[in-house]
């Protein structure tokens, strides 16, 4: 699996902002985070989501259609899809 590109565009105080890109075939990689985020998918699509005990599920993302997760979630994010998946992921600090 290709490792998936990041971007981090803002990072201070308050927010870390990092644009994420996943080419088909690629993957996040296995990651925890540690604090509360928001996702803001920049393109519609479909996400894999593997949990920790390698239980499997789909995300679909629409354009500018954001979600909010809570700190401590943990997952790989996958795209089996042939299209590109952009999304911009904003971390909360304060």
């Amino acid at each position: 699996m290709l490792a998936a590109k990041s971007d981090v565009q803002i990072d201070n105080e308050e927010v870390r902002v990092t644009e994420w890109r996943l080419a088909p075939g690629s993957a996040t990689g296995h990651h925890t985070h540690g604090m509360d985020y928001v996702i803001v998918p920049v393109v519609a699509g479909e996400m894999t989501i593997v949990a920790p005990n390698g239980e499997r599920s789909k995300a679909q993302l629409a354009a500018g259609k954001s979600y909010f997760r809570k700190a401590g979630v943990q997952h790989d994010v996958l795209n089996e899809t042939s299209t590109e998946i952009v999304f911009l992921e904003i971390e909360l600090k304060a």
